[in-house]
């Protein structure tokens, strides 16, 4: 994406330029009355007071420079399934443990200036039943230690398992995650509380918000919605930002709604989170393709999607009115699940859904105001299951290079295999995308 700037940005520089004119035109106006001064002056054969062009001109506006940078790190859906819950458990202290998940990935997630995930569980206590994984996940507290001590500093918590526990779990997965202090996006407990999020960053001021798409439909009762086929109460309808495909409109306007209150609150740039797509494609689909424009067209700077379960890929959107450019990357994958390739027949043998991603986005403040996509980068990731704990344990692999399974963490026989067969899968998916991104930022 090209360094660029917004309307308001371009009208702010138009008003330099003029003023800049302005301050030309006052400057050669006195020299030219002290030229006429000096000749009249010398003409009658009286001193003259020095005076010159040099002392009386505007100096040049300085170039721009960078006053501040900031580098986020976004990562894909972090899940729980039933075999995750039973690694996780210590029966020496009846206490869950999932800090094997982050051991490899804390580095990263710690040495960026903001982290992101998609929570795609629910923490609703034992008062909401049972610990469970897939169809309805409730997942112990202890998750929240483990991703808040890996260096996660904002989670988004809209997505289709938002509501698996009801309305209290719902509710009480914020409540742990504000005191844990986890900022997080995409659901609320009150219509008092704004419904995105702003980070000040070294300076810049982030604007993100997330969306999750609806299964509503005609059998769902009038003036409800309807998620992961679980029937919203009436009074949190506007406590999940969530959208349905059958009426994008309503979708639209509460998303300018949104982009107007992140922009009237200073946000500098602006970040959408989709949760949508189809599970296990490997491509976006229509329905993401058309969003994705319409939100490039309304001024939103980047797009990262959750949901599919495997990676998607990226591109550069332009605008229609060509005021604005977009770094869309349609999913992340999972960061971590037990979506096995064994266990994914028929909807997915490929492997892919073993595999995520880190998605580096850098932000650079000029010292006009005016803020710019920089750089992006990613780090393909692979998760990792083994014998241990209860069970098997989960862990995610940050891999820079091909080799980085059994380089790096010394992976060996199948696991350094499948790590490097992940690696590729991910570059064969972004690199057109990731290119044109990063070859745009250069222009």
């Amino acid at each position: 994406m090209p360094k660029k700037r917004t309307k308001r940005q371009k009208a702010i520089i138009r008003r330099r330029i003029f003023l800049s004119a302005c301050a030309l035109a006052l400057a050669l106006t006195i020299a030219l009355v002290v030229f006429i001064v000096k000749s009249v002056k010398t003409a009658v054969d009286k001193p003259l007071e020095s005076s010159s062009i040099s002392e009386v001109s505007s100096e040049e506006p300085k170039e721009p420079y960078i006053v501040s940078s900031a580098t986020v790190v976004n990562t894909g859906d972090i899940m729980v399934h039933s075999p995750q819950l039973t690694g996780a458990y210590r029966s020496d202290t009846a206490t869950y443990d999932f800090s094997d998940f982050f051991k490899h990935a804390a580095e990263y997630f710690k040495s960026a200036d903001l982290a992101v995930g998609n929570l795609e569980v629910t923490f609703g206590g034992t008062e909401a039943g049972s610990y469970s994984g897939y169809p309805a996940f409730n997942t112990p507290d202890s998750l929240a230690d483990a991703i808040k001590n890996a260096g996660f500093t904002t989670l988004l918590t809209a997505n289709n398992h938002s509501y698996d526990t009801g309305l209290y779990g719902m509710k009480r997965t914020l409540e742990v995650l504000e005191e844990k202090g986890i900022p997080y996006t995409g659901t609320r407990l009150s219509t008092d509380n704004p419904p995105y999020l702003l980070k000040e960053v070294n300076g810049i001021n982030i604007g993100m918000t997330a969306f999750t798409y609806e299964n509503t439909n005609e059998n769902t009762p009038s003036g409800r919605k309807s998620l992961n086929g679980n029937i919203i109460a009436a009074d949190a309808n506007n406590l999940i930002n969530s959208f349905s495909y059958n009426n994008l409109e309503v979708f639209y306007q509460n998303a300018q709604s949104y982009i107007d209150g992140m922009n009237k609150d200073g946000a500098d740039c602006i970040v959408f989170y989709m949760h949508w797509g189809e599970e296990y494609q490997l491509t976006a689909n229509t329905w993401q393709k058309t969003i994705a424009q319409k939100l490039c067209n309304m001024g939103v700077d980047i797009i990262i999607g959750g949901h599919p379960h495997v990676i998607q890929p990226m591109e550069l959107l332009y605008s229609e009115d060509s005021e604005n450019t977009t770094v869309c990357i349609y999913s992340l994958g999972n960061a971590v699940s037990n979506q096995r390739q064994e266990l994914m027949a028929p909807e997915c043998t490929t492997g892919h859904t073993e595999d995520g991603l880190l998605f580096y986005y850098t932000l650079d403040k000029y010292s006009d105001g005016i803020t710019v996509l920089s750089d992006i980068n990613i780090i393909p990731t692979w998760v990792n299951k083994y014998s241990g704990g209860g069970g098997y344990l989960y862990t995610i692999y940050p891999l820079e290079t091909k080799d980085a399974g059994s380089a790096k963490y010394g992976l060996s026989g199948s696991a350094a295999t499948k790590s490097a067969a992940s690696f590729d899968r991910t570059m064969a998916t972004l690199t057109e995308g990731y290119n044109q991104c990063k070859q745009a930022l250069t222009q």
